[in-house]
């Protein structure tokens, strides 16, 4: 068994555990799966982007990808609508709407029809992304994500209308004024996933093209990585967030948190060169290895299972989807970056 961490590469052993015949179960008990508990697309959709993102994935990988790609799909409604829960006997158990796991399963579908193995996987998630970019979250991060699968979409068609329009309203609903000196960040507190907001202005920046949502983007990393490191680590943003007169550590601190930050960081490097901004991935990788402020590592090396969130004890022992596809997802920025060790 090949540890996360090493030249190889992510381990998806309990990515596979948490997975059956349907889909991807969304907690964990340590590293046994909760199927009491159900799926949601919110998960799925992110297990799909990860897939998507490996490099050669092997053929268990791909299965996998095709069956988190025909949930996310079974979840879009013909207007644009998403369902996101459903119960372990396979029936959806919420109402269609428009939250965030409508923008992961675009986030999810956009990188799916770049992306995705084959051609098959491709051709059905552009349906799928087409259909569900009918409509609009009210939401700002169900907008941002669903502009962050537009983004990875126009990387490889650059004429796709529907994402070209669906980046555009998530520009114009963060904003690209210069904010206040003190505080330039979009928003009154940073809450969750605040790195995914850069990354879709970095997005933006690069496909539309537009030249203000670049240079915003990068004002806002520069301000999240500043705010976000204490004493030479990461010291992210906890769940009850982060304001101007906010004094931390904070906890729980939340694995999608780096790995959010990764993402934007990962981008804005490559499209700068700037080594600040891959500082920045290598923060977010060592916050897993246990360079934090708990000085805990936040995965199981083995298994490839991210733990469920950073305490002032140590991490939560529980393994469950969202944080084993942040750890996943950043692995996969590091060693395509050759920061593995």
């Amino acid at each position: 068994m090949i540890a996360v961490g090493t030249v190889d590469g992510p381990v998806f052993e309990h990515l596979h555990r948490l997975t059956d015949g349907r889909g991807l179960f969304e907690h964990a008990l340590h590293g046994d799966p909760r199927p009491e508990h159900g799926y949601c697309v919110d998960d799925v959709s992110r297990a799909l982007l990860v897939v998507c993102r490996q490099h050669r994935p092997g053929s268990e990988l791909k299965l996998v990808g095709c069956r988190y790609l025909d949930f996310t799909l079974a979840a879009i409604q013909p207007d644009g609508s998403c369902h996101n829960r459903m119960s372990i006997d396979g029936e959806w158990s919420d109402e269609p709407g428009l939250g965030d796991w409508w923008g992961r399963a675009l986030w999810g579908l956009g990188v799916a029809a770049a992306k995705a193995p084959t051609q098959a996987m491709r051709a059905r998630a552009l349906l799928g992304f087409r259909t569900a970019a009918l409509s609009r979250s009210p939401h700002l991060r169900g907008l941002v994500f669903a502009a962050l699968g537009a983004g990875e979409l126009l990387l490889s068609r650059p004429a796709e209308l529907a994402a070209q329009e669906l980046l555009r309203d998530a520009v114009a609903a963060i904003g690209v004024e210069r904010g206040d000196v003190g505080w330039p960040w979009p928003q009154a507190r940073l809450s969750y996933a605040n790195g995914s907001i850069v990354h879709a202005l970095l997005l933006a920046g690069a496909v539309l093209p537009d030249r203000a949502a670049h240079v915003r983007g990068l004002e806002l990393l520069d301000f999240l990585l500043r705010t976000e490191t204490h004493n030479g680590h990461l010291s992210v943003t906890p769940v009850g967030g982060r304001g101007p007169g906010d004094i931390g550590p904070g906890f729980d601190q939340q694995p999608i948190e780096v790995a959010a930050l990764a993402d934007a960081c990962a981008l804005a490097f490559t499209l700068t060169g700037d080594p600040r901004w891959l500082d920045g991935v290598q923060l977010a990788w060592s916050w897993f290895l246990g360079d934090n402020d708990a000085s805990t590592p936040m995965f199981d090396p083995a298994t490839g299972a991210g733990f469920d969130g950073l305490q002032a004890a140590g991490c939560n022992l529980n393994q469950g989807a969202e944080s084993t596809l942040a750890l996943l997802s950043t692995a996969q920025h590091a060693q395509r970056l050759g920061l593995l060790e």
